[in-house]
């Protein structure tokens, strides 16, 4: 157990340190942007590694047993978290996380049109989803931990936003997005037009989640996701 709250405290710190204005200014002015969020990515990935290595070597506490139906709630819900991670990466958005360049006011992606924040949208249906099969301690501490921190940057990519725009260019634009995905569509506050870049980095989320499920969950992770069947 201590391996594993080692790693979630590592990856926590990764998630508040180098994100603080201060630091991530001097980390890009001195790496560059895109080789910023590159290594900022692989430290994830690694963290994210040693987390699930910890977890799967820590005691197992119950406080539910799993049932089948339990297992569908992540094969469901998984495109949508892929969808909202790549889409997002790919597109230029000025209020959140991508790898791209935020551009001029106006240079949305279309996938900011669903909300302001897919990235974390996606890390969080990953999150909330792989809950309800894994009913141990560990699994909800770590889920639940990643889904707060998810909700958490939700808020402090908003306020810094806000810092960084000024209060009237933040409302405006505010006042045509929303956190909650489709919720400024729904409300008339935003337009879905999808472009090619759009559509081609949906389909590539959707075929690694298909290769994720079929393969790559068991590879990985060394979990079957469809051993329940």
């Amino acid at each position: 157990m201590t391996n594993f709250l080692l790693a979630i405290l590592a990856f926590l710190l990764a998630h508040v340190v180098p994100p603080a204005p201060p630091v991530r200014a001097r980390l890009i002015a001195l790496f560059g942007r895109r080789v910023y969020l590159t290594l900022y990515s692989l430290v994830s990935i690694l963290l994210l590694v040693w987390i699930i290595d910890a977890a799967r070597h820590a005691p197992l506490i119950f406080l539910w047993y799993p049932a089948p139906w339990q297992a569908l709630v992540p094969v469901i819900a998984m495109p949508f978290a892929f969808w909202f991670i790549a889409a997002g990466l790919a597109a230029q958005n000025r209020l959140s996380i991508t790898f791209r360049r935020s551009g001029e006011a106006g240079s949305q992606g279309p996938i900011t049109a669903i909300t302001r924040h897919p990235v974390l949208v996606g890390f969080l249906i990953w999150s909330l989803a792989h809950i309800p099969p894994n009913g141990d301690v560990v699994s909800l501490i770590l889920f639940g931990g990643m889904g707060l921190l998810a909700l958490a940057g939700t808020a402090v990519l908003d306020r810094r936003t806000r810092r960084r725009l000024g209060d009237a260019e933040w409302a405006a634009i505010r006042a045509q997005t929303s956190i909650v995905p489709f919720l400024a569509v729904l409300e008339g506050r935003a337009h879905l037009h999808a472009d090619r870049n759009f559509w081609l980095w949906t389909g590539l989320g959707l075929a690694f989640y298909v290769w994720f499920l079929l393969q790559g969950h068991r590879l990985l992770i060394g979990v079957d996701p469809l051993a329940w069947l």
